[in-house]
């Protein structure tokens, strides 16, 4: 199998995406860039009258977990049924257990409070829910760091937008280009803004998942899918669906 090409070319921006997500770890382990998650939370707690709150607290259900991970596995059987192939189903499946293996522990193992921790349970000092690595805290109230909601909307939008291609494909329609990059950008910058503004995460905590998000993503985009290996049983089930390079 030869990897699909990526845009930058090369593993260089992978190990940089890499590197910056470690580098801001240790920083914030370290006790290093605290001043700028409040400063960052406080602008957005005075900035956030109630039809903005409102607003961006709809917007931000485009990085909901569970909702995007059904609509990708929904889209990847459909697309299977329309072109007679199994290959579509293989990269849903591939995104939810490459996120469960990485954002989920992530969070467990840096825990870090959300910035409501010091307003609602368990009511921490102000101070005390910027470090990382908290663990004598309940799991529930530290699972800040990285965003699940950003990182999650990189990948299941990249998802999304590798299915809609051949979906209206099958229908004779043809994608414009345009329309699979404002599927794969704006979605993840409009969750990121949202969750930043709404206080429900650290700047910081943004930051983190945008990294693991791009890096899950370019990770995905690399799977040659028309090419992986499927058992002989699947034969009939085994076209290829990708019409992009």
């Amino acid at each position: 199998m030869r990897l699909r090409p990526v845009r930058p070319a090369g593993w260089w921006c992978d190990a940089l995406l890499l590197a910056a997500l470690v580098a801001l770890t240790v920083a914030l382990s370290t006790g290093h860039l605290f001043g700028v998650d409040p400063a960052v939370a406080d602008w957005a707690a005075a900035h956030r009258p109630t039809g903005a709150r409102w607003t961006a607290m709809i917007l931000n259900y485009l990085g909901q977990g569970t909702p995007l991970t059904l609509l990708a596995a929904g889209l990847g059987v459909l697309v299977a049924v329309r072109l007679r192939s199994v290959r579509p189903v293989l990269p849903p499946v591939t995104a939810f257990v490459l996120t469960y293996l990485t954002i989920g522990p992530l969070k467990v193992w840096t825990a870090r409070p959300a910035p409501s921790a010091s307003i609602k349970e368990p009511f921490l000092p102000p101070e005390r829910t910027l470090p990382l690595f908290q663990h004598d805290l309940p799991v529930g109230y530290a699972q800040s760091y990285p965003s699940g909601h950003v990182a999650n909307a990189i990948v299941w939008y990249g998802v999304l937008a590798l299915l809609l291609v051949p979906l209206l494909g099958s229908f004779g329609r043809a994608v414009p280009g345009r329309l699979v990059t404002v599927v794969r950008v704006l979605p993840p910058l409009i969750v990121l803004s949202t969750t930043t503004y709404l206080g429900w995460h650290w700047l910081t905590d943004s930051v983190a998942g945008l990294l693991l998000g791009l890096l899950l993503d370019r990770l995905l985009r690399r799977v040659p899918w028309d090419d992986v290996p499927l058992p002989g049983r699947l034969r009939n089930w085994d076209r290829p669906f990708t019409s992009v390079p």
